[in-house]
């Protein structure tokens, strides 16, 4: 495992030790992982968002219609394997 230093204002350093001693986290470093694997989730939301656009967009300029729980039902994979 690689390490990182960083530095962060009184303010934050003395809220993530809050978060430490409330037992949510263990350490510094259990609280950052966490922070990290959150951004990265949020990322790949993000994207399945933009490709759902992109292909509602693309059904429309092609004229092309589906019934509501077939979409749905894409949608729902997409977002399982995105999360999975």
């Amino acid at each position: 495992m690689a390490s990182m230093n960083i530095s962060v204002p009184d303010s934050m350093r003395e809220w993530v030790q809050s978060r430490i001693e409330s037992g949510e986290y263990a350490s510094v470093s259990d609280y950052v992982r966490d922070l990290i694997r959150r951004d990265q989730n949020t990322g790949a939301r993000q994207l399945s968002v933009e490709d759902i656009r992109r292909t509602i967009e693309g059904g429309r300029a092609a004229g092309e219609s589906s019934p509501a729980e077939e979409v749905f039902g894409h949608i729902e994979d997409k977002l399982r394997r995105l999360a999975g």
